[in-house]
Parts: C-alpha cells; sequence; structure tokens
C-alpha cells in the first residue's frame, strides 16, 4: 500500500514539474496569474468608488439677505457640495437639470432670514436628479445634514445651545469614514482571482488535446486523477502567490486593514484557489478545445462572480432564486471571508461555515473533472 502510495505521488510529482516547465516558459501565463490581477485592482478599485466629493449644485436664493446667503457657504463650506451656478429661477434649474450640470438645487423662500430669527419653522427646497440614486441619496443625506447645522447656527447660541429631548448618536463599525474601497477590494479580490484561477487551468488539458500530446498521458502508467493533480498542483502555488500579491497590494495602495489572522485568511484563500482550478479544470476536460474552454471559463466564472457574489450587490436583497443560486457559487464565501477577517477580525468560528462551503465545492469539482476524464481519444 505504501509502495503504491509512493508510485502515485511520483508520477503526480512528475506531471507537476512537467506542468511546472510549461508555466515557466510562458510569459503570458505569468502575467495573466500574477500582473493581470494587479492592474485590474488597481483600476477597479480607484475606478469604481461610491465616495462623492463636491457634488455639483445650484443655488436658488429669493430671500438675498445675510442669513440666507451665510447658509450657502455653510453649504459648501466642507467642499462636499459646490456650486455650480447660481440659477435665477425655476426655468434655469431644469435647464441646468437637463444638460447635467448640476445634481440638487437648493431653493431659499424669501423671508428665510425673518423666520429664523423669529425662530419660526422655515422650508428649504431641495431638488434632486434621482437618475443615478446613490448620487441622489448621498447628496440628500449631505445636505440635510448642512442645512440642519445651519440651521441651527443662524437661530442663534440659545437655540444652539438647546439640547433636543432625544439625542441620536451614531457610532459606525469597521469603516467609520465609510470608505466605498474598503467594501469593494475584498470583492475585487475575489472576482479577480476566481477569473484568473478558472481560465489558468482552462486551458491546460484542452491544451494537450489540441497538441496531440494526450496520447503520451495514454501510454503512460499514470491515473485520471494523478493526472489531474499534477496538473492542478503547480496552478496552485502559482494562484497562492497571486492571492497574497493581490491581498497585499490592496493593503497597500487602498489602506486596507487586516484585523483578523493572516492564517484563517491563507486558509479560506487556498480551498477557494483549489475549487476554481479545479472548475476550470473541469472546464477543460468537457471542452477538449481552448477556444470553447476559454469562453466557457469566463462565463461560468466572470457573471457569477460579479453578480451573486455579494461583491456590489447584497445577497440578502436579491429574489429567493437567487439567493438558493449563490449558494453555489464559491466567491460569494470568499467575498464573506475577505471582509470578515480583514475588517472585523472574524476567525473560524465565526467563518467555518464560509470553509466548508469551499472544501465541499472543491471536493466535488475535482471528482468530477476526474470522472469526466476518460482515457480514449475519442
Amino acid at each position: 500500500m505504501k509502495a503504491r502510495l509512493w508510485r502515485s505521488a511520483v508520477r503526480v510529482g512528475a506531471m507537476a514539474a512537467k506542468e511546472a516547465r510549461h508555466i515557466v516558459r510562458d510569459p503570458r501565463t505569468l502575467y495573466m496569474s500574477l500582473g493581470m490581477p494587479v492592474v485590474m485592482l488597481f483600476l477597479f478599485g480607484f475606478g469604481i468608488s461610491f465616495d462623492l466629493d463636491r457634488i455639483p449644485i445650484a443655488v436658488v436664493d429669493h430671500d438675498r439677505t445675510a442669513a440666507s446667503r451665510a447658509l450657502v457657504r455653510g453649504l459648501v463650506a466642507s467642499d462636499e457640495l459646490a456650486i455650480a451656478a447660481d440659477a435665477g429661477g425655476p426655468d434655469a434649474v431644469l435647464t441646468l437639470f437637463r444638460r447635467g450640470r448640476i445634481v440638487g438645487a437648493v431653493v431659499v423662500q424669501e423671508g428665510f432670514e425673518r423666520d429664523v430669527l423669529a425662530r419660526r419653522r422655515v422650508p428649504v427646497q431641495l431638488l434632486v436628479d434621482g437618475g443615478d440614486p446613490v448620487v441622489a441619496n448621498q447628496l440628500l443625506a449631505k445636505a440635510d445634514a448642512l442645512v440642519r447645522a445651519e440651521t441651527r447656527r443662524l437661530a442663534g447660541p440659545e437655540l444652539a445651545a438647546q439640547a433636543p429631548p432625544v439625542e441620536v448618536r451614531v457610532w459606525t463599525r469597521y469603516n467609520p469614514a465609510s470608505r466605498s474601497a474598503l467594501f469593494m477590494v475584498p470583492g475585487l479580490a475575489a472576482y479577480l482571482i476566481a477569473i484568473t484561477a478558472v481560465l489558468l487551468t482552462a486551458l491546460t488539458i484542452a491544451g494537450e488535446w489540441e497538441r496531440g500530446s494526450m496520447e503520451q498521458l495514454f501510454a503512460s502508467p499514470i491515473g485520471r486523477l494523478e493526472i489531474v493533480l499534477g496538473k492542478l498542483l503547480p496552478y496552485l502555488v502559482l494562484g497562492i502567490l497571486e492571492f497574497q500579491l493581490v491581498v497585499a497590494f490592496g493593503m497597500a495602495a487602498f489602506d486596507l486593514p487586516l484585523r483578523g489572522s493572516g492564517l484563517v485568511l491563507s486558509l479560506l484563500g487556498l480551498t477557494f484557489l483549489v475549487g476554481m482550478l479545479g472548475q476550470g479544470l473541469l472546464v477543460s476536460v468537457l471542452a477538449k478545445n481552448q477556444t470553447v474552454a476559454t469562453q466557457a471559463g469566463v462565463m461560468s466564472s466572470l457573471l457569477p462572480s460579479l453578480l451573486l457574489s455579494g461583491m456590489i450587490f447584497p445577497v440578502e436583497n436579491m429574489p429567493p432564486p437567487l439567493q438558493a443560486l449563490s449558494r453555489i457559487v464559491p466567491a460569494r464565501y470568499l467575498v464573506h471571508g475577505l471582509r470578515g477577517v480583514m475588517l472585523k477580525g472574524n476567525g473560524l468560528d465565526v467563518l467555518w461555515p464560509d470553509l466548508l462551503a469551499q472544501v465541499l465545492f472543491a471536493i466535488a469539482v475535482i471528482a468530477l473533472a476526474t470522472a469526466r476524464f476518460q482515457r480514449r481519444l475519442a
């Protein structure tokens, strides 16, 4: 039994060494695994951002008093809002909206200063372009807070110092600055690793079929599982380097914290890589053609990892059928695990379901790839 296991290990090692030489001789593979993910993470990380500054607005001041001018100065003092135009009336505001020059407009009614000094209820109208809900919601929140603070200041020190009967204090955990990079980068890391890992192995066995070298493997005593493992191991080592490089780049470029254990992080990445590399091998076994394998690998990894992983859209907000479908998407568990380890400091006591799901997926796809790999040419 020991001798048989030893011979099997030797054959797997020989196959892995052969595949490793192919990797070293092919610069495209090294770029796809080590260069492209970092470049894409840089582009996506800085390009996809929900943090908005200097939102362009217009002001319609019907009061034109010292109080109304102070209100306008208070709105733009923090540089969160910027006055793009001083509209003279509603018609001018609508024109600015249609031309896309502004996102919102603040309308100060006549009698604003009088009502403020008399401590009466003061209406201030805010018009928002709802074409982009993300920008609209941020503008509503920022403008509402700024107007409330400035109105209380204009009303005088007595009202400003008066404590409200109910006071709400907000304490934001894990991302107090509400930086979108802390939310996006872990998801982007899982998304990019999923695509590259599947593509790396999707071309291996399909390439063997196209080059006609599969006959040499059939003539050797190596078994199906040994071929699958031998082709997977070199890419697993390359994938581990890719995972560490992407995480390190994310921490350095986007100030992403690591509040949990690096060992747990590596364990989650390792099981995820085994599953995605196994998925690529399964695609290559079924396709037997590099063009078809590439297309199938991209479609089976890109869209599910982007739309069903919770990277951008919360899984809880999806319809029940899509929530059920997302349970077989490994990127869902890695995204949750990365955010848990890096942002919240979670350990295996919390993340063991994610780890278990990835292990089961890896076993399933490797078993399917082995079962579908037939030692015959037709």
